[in-house]
Formats: C-alpha cells, structure tokens, sequence
C-alpha cells in the first residue's frame, strides 16, 4: 500500500501513534521528546501525538525524570561522564531543562571528583613514557572530553602526576582551582 509505512497500522492516525510509540519503548526507554521527534518524522498531526503522548505519561510509559535519574546514573557509572557532559546528552534527548537540572544535581560532587580521579589513574599508565605536557594535555583532555570542570580535571591531572613523582610546578597549575 502506498504511504503505509512497514509494519504501521493504516488509517486512524491516533493508532498509528500509539503503535510507533509502543514499538520505540519496547527496545529501550525513552524521552518524550524523542518519542514526539519519531512522530513528527512519520507525519503524525501534532495534536493526535500531543494526545497520545499524555496519555502514555498518565499511564507510566513515558517518565522523563525516571528516564533522566536512570541516564545519569548508568552514563556516570559506565563511562565516567560527568555533569556538564550527561545535561547535554539529556538536553538532546529533549529533557525539560527542569528535570535535567534535578538528574544531575543529584550526582554526589565527591562521587564525580573520585570518578574523574579513577578515569585519570586508569590513563595514567597510557601516558608514560610522554613528555610532560603531552601528559599533561591527554589527561586533562579526556576529562574534559567527559564533561569535568577544567579547574577540577587540572588539579586532579596535577595531583596524580605529583603522586607518580612528576614534577608539574612547571605546568603553571597551581591556583587553578
């Protein structure tokens, strides 16, 4: 049939939505706003997606804050990122900046400076052998790259390098907290 799209429901557009939005969240979680992003792709009229995505917030199918809560703790957990770096993600999942702010807020400032002190001891070996400022830009980099403050990523890069005996007071690091 032309215009049917494989595996859609044909006519009755709120069906179809429903559909499009049960097949998504059966993989994975997702935001609202990135159900209502697929629905849009697919032609739906904005109100029917409007409709049907409240009634799936109503029922428990869509929750953002469970969705961001989850997200920042399985990233946190599993690749280090940091705040910065996980509001982004959850920004681009179309999060409401509200709940985004509570997601991340939630992350324990202790439990990022050890994340970002664990990554820094795991790259450290990598890195022996450089020179010191290429040291000094590959560790600060790949915090950075996470999402870490550059004040925080510098004083841990610098206290990891002393700890290992290197001297930084070279590297004008001090202060920079």
């Amino acid at each position: 049939m032309a215009g049917r799209q494989e595996g859609l429901p044909a006519g009755d557009p709120e069906e179809r939505a429903r559909a499009i939005c049960l097949r998504l969240l059966t993989g994975t979680p997702r935001t609202r706003g990135q159900l209502a992003e697929a629905l849009r792709k697919r032609e739906i009229p904005e109100d029917v997606a409007e409709s049907v995505l409240s009634r799936f917030e109503d029922v428990g199918l869509i929750d953002d804050a469970a969705f961001s809560e989850a997200w920042v703790e399985s990233r946190h957990r599993g690749r280090g990122l940091a705040r910065r770096a996980l509001a982004r993600e959850l920004r681009h999942k179309g999060v409401d900046p509200g709940l985004v702010d509570d997601a991340v807020g939630r992350l324990d400032p202790e439990r990022e400076e050890e994340t970002a002190r664990a990554l820094v001891a795991r790259k450290l070996r990598a890195t022996r052998g450089l020179d010191r400022d290429r040291r000094l830009r590959r560790l600060a980099g790949m915090l950075a790259r996470k999402g870490y403050p550059e004040g925080l990523a510098l004083r841990i890069v610098r206290e990891a390098l002393e700890a290992e005996g290197e001297d930084v007071t070279e590297y004008g690091l001090y202060g920079t907290d």
